[in-house]
């Protein structure tokens, strides 16, 4: 229908109109426009060729794998046999350096033995200890009194050190005074007299004596200096004496009396039982009280732990020093007494030929 678009706008002229051509451009306007597919069909085309060619091409000339096979002409040489090269040997590690065994440490050696000091220095040793002792300083004298009997030369020397050794020890025991075998002690509830000995070790007598204490009633919050070396005996019936060590060092020597015809037994024995005042059974089985003179046992008995044998007291002090017992060990009275206040049931007591 005229005036209807078709593609592109119609310009309408009007009457008058003079450009150039005016009848022609009459005719392009007023004829229909076709739409412009032709174009677009040959690009269409195009491309489906170019996709048919490359799918040929891939289908029918794959693409051929590349060797590294070698370019030979003329005829092929004969196959060479190829030796496979071994590869080097491990070289074994060097063999480590023999070990060398050190030589045997030589044993420490032994601690000289102190030398003997000289008459005229024992002397003097002696003289010292003395003056010593007799300023109260027992600690000290006692010290020295060690020293002079360890190094001492002669028999005499060391018998005076050994005297005054005992008079110094038996003393610092004894007494309040200080000493490094004391340790100071205050008194707690439910303690008493004989716990404490036990629990230290000693006599109720060593810590009555070292404290000064005239009974067994001792108070809670009291302070007592208390004794707990130790003690141990040796016999020898040879010279008939009984040497009393303390902690294994010299403290005092008694002479005693063994039994006669070699009856005191030898051997380690410890001591069982101590009674003071005690009674005696002759060997019909009467009974001798104490204080009779044919009481063979003195003011106290210290019972071996050994039938029938103990350290006891006498009432002839004469035959102190001899073999001259039934076979027990027997002390003057006064020194019996003082063993039996020093040493603890359990104490160990050796005697040898």
């Amino acid at each position: 229908m005229p005036g209807q678009e078709t593609g592109r706008p119609v310009p309408r002229h009007g009457p008058g109109d003079t450009r150039s051509g005016s009848t022609d451009m009459t005719d392009i306007y007023l004829r229909p426009l076709k739409p412009r597919k032709k174009g677009l069909l040959a690009v269409i085309l195009l491309l489906v060729a170019l996709l048919a060619g490359g799918f040929y091409w891939i289908k029918f000339h794959p693409i051929r794998k590349q060797t590294a096979e070698p370019i030979t002409t003329g005829a092929p040489a004969a196959a060479t046999a190829v030796t496979p090269v071994k590869a080097p040997a491990p070289v074994p590690p060097p063999p480590p350096a023999p070990v060398q065994p050190k030589p045997p440490q030589a044993a420490p050696p032994a601690p000289a033995a102190p030398a003997p000091i000289a008459q005229g220095s024992s002397k003097g040793l002696l003289d010292e200890a003395l003056q010593l002792k007799n300023e109260d300083r027992l600690l000290e004298a006692r010290e020295k009194a060690l020293v002079l009997l360890d190094q001492a030369s002669s028999q005499a020397a060391r018998s005076e050190a050994e005297a005054l050794l005992g008079e110094v020890d038996v003393a610092l025991v004894l007494s309040p005074r200080a000493m490094p075998e004391k340790t100071d002690y205050t008194v707690e509830s439910g303690d008493s007299m004989a716990a404490l000995a036990k629990k230290f070790k000693t006599t109720v007598d060593v810590i009555r004596k070292g404290n000064n204490v005239s009974g067994q009633i001792i108070r809670i919050g009291q302070r007592l200096r208390v004794f707990g070396g130790a003690f141990s005996i040796e016999v020898d019936k040879s010279d008939n004496t009984l040497l009393l060590k303390m902690n294994d060092r010299f403290f005092k020597r008694y002479r005693v009396g063994t039994g006669k015809y070699g009856t005191t037994p030898i051997g380690d024995f410890v001591i069982e039982d101590k009674i003071a005042q005690p009674t005696w059974w002759r060997p019909d089985g009467k009974e001798i009280p104490y204080g009779d003179p044919e009481n063979l046992l003195g003011t106290h008995w210290l019972k071996l732990n050994v039938p029938g044998y103990g350290i006891h007291g006498t009432w002839e002090p004469e035959s102190v020093g001899q073999a001259t017992s039934a076979g027990c060990i027997r002390l003057a009275n006064d020194q019996v007494e003082e063993l039996f206040t020093l040493v603890p049931i359990g104490t160990p007591v050796k005697i040898a030929e």
